[in-house]
């Protein structure tokens, strides 16, 4: 095809990144330990507030060690956000534990407060919740907190999609526990690959250094006297991230200005709805989607099709894990007070994610624009 690629989210580099990793290349800290990794969780430390950071290969690295700290094994219960990517949940199962799965709310999209009360009524002693930002949008914090609380319960933060996103002014992935992040290719900074674990407790920090590096004990040789995993970020990736850090205000003002743009451009149609925003935080605009009213007869999936033809990349909205075949079985709660269907489910029928790549022109945003726009008519 010989149209213009318009991507949906893709890595955006500004030239200190090439610095870093000449000086890395430089000095000759290409292992995955070096000064550029030890600076990248400083600096992560530093923006979001948490007291302590380790820099792993990826966040379902963050997340498995999150799961593995907090010793959930087999037989344990692990209460999940429905509405996710698999790799939230996909650790608790590592572990031999079995996920149950909570329902989203309509008002962002994350984990509704009521439908994890009716997990909690059903399975008084869960191990921990696994509670996402999802497309960067903070959850109902205090509510999901208060009830974590009152069950004596930990809650592991997947602040993957989110990170520069705050709650009533604190960052995601300092409530939880454990606080998990994702600099994966098409995240608001990127790594390439690669994550960070974050936690007031430092001794869970530490712990996870020792596992994501085998496990290996202090001694001159090489013994181990437990389990552990090849987890920790090469010092290359770390020095990209640190050069990546000093662009991600900026990332984050740019998404803001693409969600808004298309807000403004389908106001006029009734039939379109934005993702919605959480009022006592401030999302950092990851991924811009939209919905289309009930009874519409327009589809996500003709609205992808446009799109295609004129080469621009859109994406579903992330298929809820009760409906995935490999967690058929896993129990599940509605948000719904009947129980009768799904928040979750229905955002995934009715929903899309937009192109919402920083490097967008206006060029390239008034044709995404107009193609939805001709969709539905307009």
């Amino acid at each position: 095809m010989d149209k213009k690629r318009i991507y949906l989210a893709s890595p955006t580099m500004h030239g200190w990144e090439q610095e870093y990793v000449k000086e890395a290349f430089d000095t000759n800290w290409i292992a995955p330990v070096g000064p550029h990794v030890d600076a990248f969780e400083k600096e992560i430390a530093a923006y979001t507030g948490a007291k302590n950071a380790v820099a792993l290969s990826g966040g379902t690295a963050a997340i498995h060690l999150a799961v593995k700290l907090l010793g959930i094994g087999e037989g344990d219960i692990v209460f999940c956000t429905a509405l996710t990517f698999a790799a939230s949940c996909n650790p608790v199962v590592y572990e031999k534990a079995t996920p149950v799965f909570i329902d989203s709310e309509p008002d962002t999209w994350n984990m509704s407060p009521q439908a994890l009360e009716k997990a909690f009524e059903k399975y008084p002693h869960p191990k921990a919740v696994i509670c996402v930002h999802l497309y960067g949008t903070p959850a109902k914090l205090d509510e999901i907190m208060a009830i974590c609380e009152a069950h004596h319960v930990p809650m592991i933060e997947d602040a993957a999609e989110s990170l520069s996103a705050t709650y009533k002014g604190r960052q995601t992935g300092t409530f939880g526990e454990i606080g998990t992040y994702s600099f994966n290719g098409n995240k608001i900074i990127t790594t390439s690959g690669g994550g960070m674990l974050v936690s007031e407790n430092k001794d869970y920090v530490d712990k996870a250094r020792f596992l994501a590096t085998q496990a290996r004990d202090p001694a001159r040789h090489y013994q181990h006297s437990r389990i552990g995993y090849n987890y920790r970020m090469s010092n290359v990736l770390a020095a990209i991230g640190i050069g990546q850090m000093k662009s991600l205000d900026l990332h984050r003002k740019l998404k803001k200005e693409i969600y808004e743009t298309y807000s403004e451009a389908f106001a006029d149609i009734p039939e379109i709805a934005m993702n919605p925003l959480n009022p006592d935080g401030e999302a950092n605009y990851w991924l811009s989607c939209l919905l289309i009213a009930e009874g519409c007869p327009i589809t996500p999936e003709q609205i992808m099709h446009a799109l295609d033809q004129e080469n621009i990349e859109s994406r579903p909205i992330w298929k809820p894990m009760q409906l995935q075949p490999v967690y058929e079985n896993c129990d599940f709660f509605s948000h719904k007070e009947d129980g009768d269907g799904s928040v979750s489910a229905d955002i995934f029928e009715r929903g899309l994610c937009l192109p919402s790549d920083i490097k967008n022109t206006k060029e390239d945003m008034e044709l995404i624009i107009s193609v939805i726009r001709g969709v539905f008519g307009k």
